[in-house]
């Protein structure tokens, strides 16, 4: 009977060392997880912007497509004027892709939709042109000039703007607005830099300043500006 109780107690020992040596395992896991938590956690932003900002490229050229179609005459008044095409025949020619509508970043998945005045452009016209030292690109063809006289009087390069500072002036329209661009309902800071701004809430993609030569709108113009990059 004495030698029953010793195996029983060393039985014991080793299945008590074992759930130790389980435990301890556990807590490195543990820590190991939440050590690479932050890390995941942006890399899962990242592929979130990034995908935002493919979207938002479509629907910029979109909106080049569909102005250009109406010779400037009139601006896309939904997103839905963008899915349904423009006319080609018989039928429709798709100008943007039904994923390309949602955005990633948006609690809702809508966008906001941008006007064509000062107060909508002329933070982000600062933005690209301080990006460009001092020179906005030109528009991608004329039609679009009549959208940017507005921001001859606007752009002031001497205007100090947080760029990872939200945007809580704007109002959330997402469909019955005509519109030349659009933007994330997102105020979150951003990881990747959108010309050189890094919050969601002031990206705004629009096919305006897409040109290749330069619009002198303010400032001094520099002899060979760097073409905008993401």
């Amino acid at each position: 009977m004495m030698m029953t109780a010793v195996r029983t107690n060393k039985g014991s020992d080793q299945s008590g060392m074992t759930l130790f040596a389980v435990m301890a395992v556990m807590a490195i896991f543990a820590v190991g997880l939440l050590a690479v938590a932050p890390t995941v956690q942006q890399e899962i932003q990242r592929e979130k912007e990034e995908e935002s900002i493919m979207r938002g490229e479509e629907i910029a050229e979109a909106i080049r497509q569909y102005v250009e179609f109406y010779r400037g005459a009139k601006l896309p008044n939904s997103m839905d004027d963008l899915l349904e095409g423009l006319p080609q025949g018989t039928h429709n020619r798709m100008i943007l892709r039904p994923s390309a509508a949602t955005d990633p970043l948006s609690a809702d998945g809508h966008w906001r939709l941008i006007q064509a005045d000062v107060d909508s452009l002329a933070s982000f016209a600062r933005r690209v042109q301080r990006f460009n030292d001092g020179v906005l690109p030109n528009n991608p063809s004329p039609t679009f000039d009549r959208y940017t006289l507005v921001l001859q009087n606007s752009l002031n390069l001497d205007t100090d703007e947080d760029s990872t500072a939200p945007d809580d002036t704007f109002d959330t329209v997402t469909d019955n607005q005509p519109f030349i661009g659009v933007a994330s309902q997102s105020k979150m800071r951003s990881v990747i830099s959108y010309y050189g701004i890094e919050n969601h809430s002031k990206w705004i993609f629009t096919p305006l300043f897409r040109g290749t030569g330069r619009q002198r709108i303010g400032g001094v113009q520099p002899p060979r500006p760097p073409t905008p990059v993401r």
